[in-house]
């Protein structure tokens, strides 16, 4: 009796994972979804995803689903069904939509890592796109270079190289990493790698490695501790600003003195969104910029007669 009980209780689990399988595989939608798998239950196609891929070529997850199933195929990605598209006309029209058929969405890992919820979230996008662009701007952009950055860079530079020259080997990439984000943090909040106590570089490089895991907040993980050194940086980044608008006598000419000027006339300028602002733009020169450092200088080496002829101009 009791086995005939255990057999038809086994029986119902099985029925109940082949549906709950069958359904993950086959969201439903009110219109057509996409070609696509949406690979395994819960973690889906994350694992192909992160993997590092070291060709210049498209990333090997996004080219085999491309040739599989065209432009615009689905998936799932950290437990999140999604649809990718690599259609240049239809990505501009999701963009002209934004705020009408469309809305913003970001997935778990950036929303937590960057904010993207709560006080720190603003729905005045045009606005904030106006401003961010325009402050920053004015203090990298090519006038500002050409005028007063450049000997700067220079200077930077030519003292990294020297210090590279005494070196077996340099792992291009994290240290042009450290480069750009030593010189970025000083112009933007006057940042001294040499005297702060709180070393961005090594947060950032933590922050990096977990921005692609897998979203696991447990003890041990990549996330757990990129989320750890993204509040450790926020937390100084709140002090800094804070310091700044309690002293505003004191001028040191960063932008960060501009933006907390700015927090009397700009209604979204709240401290949080400061702050979350500020970390987010560390993060897009630490990660973007040193890469194509990195693929500049790898190119260089592989091109001799390129680099020569450079050094003749």
């Amino acid at each position: 009796m009791w086995s005939t009980i255990c057999l038809g209780v086994a029986g119902l689990v099985v029925m109940w994972i082949s549906n709950w399988i069958r359904q993950w595989r086959n969201p439903k939608c009110d219109g057509v979804l996409p070609p696509g798998s949406m690979g395994f239950p819960l973690i889906g196609e994350t694992l192909p995803l992160i993997i590092p891929s070291y060709s210049l070529d498209l990333h090997p997850f996004i080219k085999k689903r491309l040739q599989r199933y065209g432009p615009i195929f689905r998936t799932s990605i950290v437990g999140r069904p999604a649809i990718i598209s690599a259609d240049p006309e239809f990505n501009n029209f999701l963009f002209q939509q934004e705020g009408k058929l469309v809305e913003l969405y970001y997935l778990d890992t950036f929303s937590k890592i960057f904010a993207h919820e709560g006080e720190s979230r603003t729905n005045e996008f045009g606005a904030v796109h106006k401003y961010v662009r325009s402050i920053y701007l004015n203090y990298f952009g090519a006038e500002r270079i050409k005028g007063k950055l450049l000997p700067q860079i220079e200077e930077v530079v030519n003292k990294t190289l020297r210090e590279w020259s005494t070196q077996a080997s340099v792992e291009i990439k994290h240290a042009a990493s450290v480069l750009v984000l030593h010189y970025s943090a000083k112009q933007i909040i006057s940042y001294d790698a040499e005297k702060s106590p709180v070393s961005l570089s090594e947060m950032y490089t933590k922050i990096g490695k977990g921005f692609l895991s897998f979203p696991l907040n447990i003890p041990g993980t990549a996330y757990n501790q990129c989320l750890k050194d993204q509040k450790k940086t926020i937390a100084m980044l709140r002090d800094m600003l804070k310091e700044r608008r309690a002293s505003p006598e004191t001028n040191r000419g960063d932008l960060l003195d501009q933006i907390s000027r700015d927090m009397n006339k700009e209604k979204f300028l709240s401290e949080d969104f400061i702050v979350h602002m500020i970390f987010g733009g560390f993060f897009a020169t630490f990660e973007s910029i040193s890469t194509v450092l990195a693929l500049a200088l790898m190119l260089l080496a592989e091109h001799p007669a390129v680099l020569e002829e450079m050094i003749r101009d």
